[in-house]
């Protein structure tokens, strides 16, 4: 899809793939693919700035995330952008822009939904914590499945476009996992900081607060929460 993009693909072009032999999650991580599961990529070009758009990925996890509801199950979302049911992971959303200077260009925004299975491949611990539609619900195919998520996407999309950043950010928290006030821990590369979760800000970055009172923002990163006796928030 970045290869379309680049030759000058027009807006909403989407490639839906029955396997992937390569696919990939955030910060490079591996996303296994099997098929019977939704593999979708749609391209989007923004009008604007690439600082106007950095809710971006938070709106593609709760567009996914109401698509997985319209299954008939109860989706939650882990920030940024994971789609969690009743603590397990379901879907996956990887958003990776191109900019000219300061001008959004293009983004790509890739969904991964177990729709049909948990894939095999995945190590143990992952396994355990991922579940698939067809676990809980009748699910439909996933092209059926591919179709909400397009659909939601392209709401929120033109709600943000016409100055809703509010209203989606509203959305979002409704979906968000209860972990405001609590203890989580944020890694992004090599960096660590652990605080308490209080909010996302207007711009999509996650809000901690540390020890010492002060805030920090979290604009990427794996986010968990920690366990009470667990180790203390610190920076």
């Amino acid at each position: 899809m970045k290869e379309r993009a680049r030759a000058g693909a027009p807006e909403w072009t989407t490639v839906v793939a029955d396997v992937q032999t390569a696919g990939r999650g955030r910060h490079g991580h591996a996303w296994s693919s099997a098929a019977g599961n939704l593999h979708l990529s749609v391209l989007v070009r923004p009008p604007g700035s690439a600082a106007e758009w950095g809710l971006l990925p938070l709106l593609a996890g709760l567009a996914v995330a109401e698509a997985v509801a319209e299954t008939g199950v109860e989706a939650a979302l882990k920030w940024p952008n994971d789609v969690e049911i009743a603590g397990r992971k379901v879907a996956g959303v990887l958003v990776e822009s191109t900019s000219a200077g300061a001008a959004f260009e293009s983004a790509v925004i890739g969904v991964g939904v177990n729709v049909a299975s948990v894939p095999a491949g995945l190590d143990a611990g992952s396994r355990a914590h991922a579940v698939c539609l067809a676990e809980l619900v009748a699910v439909p195919e996933a092209e059926v499945v591919a179709a909400a998520v397009l659909a939601r996407i392209r709401v929120w999309y033109h709600r943000l476009a016409a100055g809703g950043g509010g209203d989606m950010l509203a959305a979002w928290r409704s979906r968000a996992l209860p972990w405001w006030g609590r203890d989580v821990e944020a890694r992004s590369g090599d960096d660590v900081l652990r605080g308490r979760a209080i909010d996302v800000d207007e711009s999509g970055a996650l809000v901690l607060r540390l020890d010492d009172g002060t805030r920090r923002l979290v604009h990427a990163g794996e986010v968990r929460e920690l366990r009470p006796g667990g180790p203390s928030p610190r920076s």
